[in-house]
């Protein structure tokens, strides 16, 4: 069977720290995946590039991250069939909410699924949430997953004390 490949594009080195919870998690589960600088601005062929040739090379998901004017993720959808997750950066005078409004808010048609600003780890879960679909050992890990932070934040042992009787 292939390994599920996950596509992690960044606009800049300096996006590399948060993007290191997303590398963990799919370590952790087991995803391949190739993480390469391509941006929307400065290198808009090999974006496009990226985008169109992604599903050819065995990708199934692409993760973009972006800052400020955020056009990255939405340059990657709208060349692509594949899955595509924003990913906001913080940053900048409104320190992420202008990536986060720019990579929701895409038109009609090139939808972009967007995380939270910086949730670089929720970017991967989602992704593998998309390969469980077809993965049983990546679906088997998430639901071991739920399964361990319903029993560590449940917390009902704390509440015992204030319960009626």
């Amino acid at each position: 069977m292939d390994k599920p490949k996950v596509l992690i594009l960044i606009g800049s080195e300096s996006d590399l720290p948060k993007v290191e919870e997303c590398i963990g998690f799919l370590k952790e589960m087991g995803v391949s995946f190739l993480i390469d600088i391509s941006s929307a601005h400065r290198q808009p062929e090999k974006t496009i590039d990226h985008a169109k040739n992604a599903r050819e090379k065995g990708f199934e998901v692409i993760i973009a991250f972006a800052g400020m004017a955020a056009h990255l993720p939405g340059v990657i959808a709208s060349h692509t069939t594949l899955p595509v997750i924003g990913v906001p950066l913080s940053g900048g005078v409104l320190n992420g909410v202008d990536a986060l409004l720019s990579i929701v808010q895409m038109p009609k048609g090139i939808p972009v699924a967007t995380v939270g600003i910086d949730a670089s780890r929720n970017a991967a879960i989602l992704a593998c949430k998309i390969l469980s679909i077809k993965y049983r050992e990546i679906r088997e890990k998430l639901e071991k997953m739920k399964l361990d932070m319903k029993n560590q934040n449940s917390g009902y042992e704390k509440l015992k004390k204030y319960m009626l009787e």
